[in-house]
């Protein structure tokens, strides 16, 4: 079948263009980027020197290669979704030189107000490895965006085939890929999300005992099993369960790297306590049987099982046993990446819900994808 065929045969995009989606998830990571480097966001006052004499700064005494090189890795994602986003057709230097630009001035204006935060200090060293890193991704983004996000790439296709169409199907997309950085934050727990607990720095309302901890530990994962594969069937056009199963196994790779990166003494499977064991099957069981439902029970059932994993990650007591890894408390970034995962993962389900509700999923309004499907079935 020829490629014109082909592409009248998949379902409308509600005027979604192949560089709305790259540029979404490039703002929503320059936001993502702004709070991690102004992390708390507490204390703000001017320090009597020039905003910009850091520019002019010497060598640092200190010299922390990891911090060197996680700024330069935190800004090739930027630098990639930046050039994606830009028209195909314009040369690659242009390209790459308007992307490495944006990563600059965002770095730029974000060291300059640190020098308003008394816990950060602006760094000439950090402006450099952002851009750095902004260039490394905008040469990565111009050879290889248009293959990923153009209207011939893999993810374009993708999701104009399975992902409910417009503005809806897009924020869907950015919540989900909220949801899989929440699972990088600093807890044992799987797929725990919502603990504003946490982050207000409440104490458990409950005292710890082995056998309380594993009942609340399998209610969790259960429910937020459910809650998760139920919310991304919500923006999924047909009924095949693949990218669901995917999802769910990029999260729990993603809580098993962050098990072995900020936990003691590193077993990547720690997360793996009898309580997320018993609930990942209780879980799997349930989500297996509610993807048979009408999608309108699918979408109250994921808003339900949203509210109950919240209230028990809330609820449960702390765990005790496994130990924050010391060795990289001091790295600053390595605490700035957790202050953004734990805020992420603290107010995901709040904003999952009011996707649900606000863009009208909970009143079947997506079943007018229907009228432009394939023949899948939703």
């Amino acid at each position: 079948m020829c490629e014109a065929a082909r592409a009248c045969l998949l379902p409308p995009m509600s005027r979604t263009t192949p560089a709305s989606l790259p540029r979404n998830l490039a703002l929503a990571y320059a936001a993502l980027i702004a709070y991690a480097c102004l992390h708390p966001l507490t204390g703000w006052r001017a320090s009597g020197l020039p905003l910009f004499d850091y520019l002019l700064a010497p060598w640092p005494k200190y010299f922390i290669l990891e911090d060197f090189l996680f700024n330069i890795a935190g800004y090739l994602p930027f630098g990639f979704l930046a050039a994606a986003a830009l028209p195909a057709a314009r040369p690659a230097w242009r390209s790459i030189a308007q992307a490495t630009l944006l990563a600059a001035l965002l770095s730029l204006g974000l060291e300059t107000a640190q020098n308003l935060l008394p816990s950060r200090v602006a760094s000439n060293l950090d402006l450099g490895g952002n851009t750095l890193g902004g260039l490394l991704g905008a040469v990565a983004g111009v050879r290889w965006g248009q293959d990923w996000f153009g209207a011939n790439g893999v993810v374009y296709r993708w999701r104009a085939e399975w992902i409910i169409g417009g503005r809806t199907g897009e924020a869907g997309l950015v919540l989900l890929a909220l949801w899989l950085l929440g699972q990088l934050s600093a807890t044992d727990l799987l797929f725990s999300s919502g603990d504003l607990r946490t982050l207000l720095g409440i104490a458990a309302p409950l005292p710890f005992s082995a056998e309380r901890f594993i009942a609340f530990d399998t209610m969790l994962t259960a429910a937020s099993i459910l809650a998760i594969g139920l919310f991304a069937r919500c923006m999924m056009r047909a009924r095949n369960p693949l990218p669901i199963v995917l999802l769910i196994a990029l999260g729990i790779g993603a809580k098993t790297l962050a098990t072995a990166t900020f936990f003691e003494p590193g077993a990547p499977l720690a997360w793996l306590t009898p309580g997320a064991e018993r609930g990942l099957a209780i879980g799997g069981a349930l989500l297996l049987v509610s993807l048979m439902l009408p999608r309108l029970a699918q979408h109250a059932l994921a808003g339900t099982a949203l509210l109950v994993a919240t209230a028990l990650v809330n609820l449960m007591p702390d765990n005790p046993y496994l130990a924050y890894n010391q060795r990289l408390a001091h790295l600053s970034n390595v605490l700035n990446f957790h202050g953004l995962t734990e805020l992420v993962d603290s107010l995901w389900p709040f904003a999952a819900l009011a996707y649900l509700s606000a863009l009208g999923l909970w009143r079947g309004e997506h079943l007018a994808a229907k009228a432009g499907g394939r023949g899948r079935g939703l």
